[in-house]
């Protein structure tokens, strides 16, 4: 199962396995997820890893 690592409204950084309709464009990127770390639901968008060299 593929992870996806999501920043939520309160700037937590995670990852979760379920990014409901991720291919869904027309409803933009944000999602509504559980956040480990404040423990609400919260708007979560994707985020952009970098890669170290």
């Amino acid at each position: 199962m593929e992870r996806t690592v999501v920043r939520c409204a309160d700037g937590h950084v995670f990852s979760t396995a379920s990014f409901p309709m991720q291919q869904a464009e027309r409803l933009g990127p944000g999602r509504l997820v559980r956040c480990p770390r404040c423990a609400r639901l919260r708007s979560v968008v994707p985020v952009q890893l970098e890669k170290q060299q």
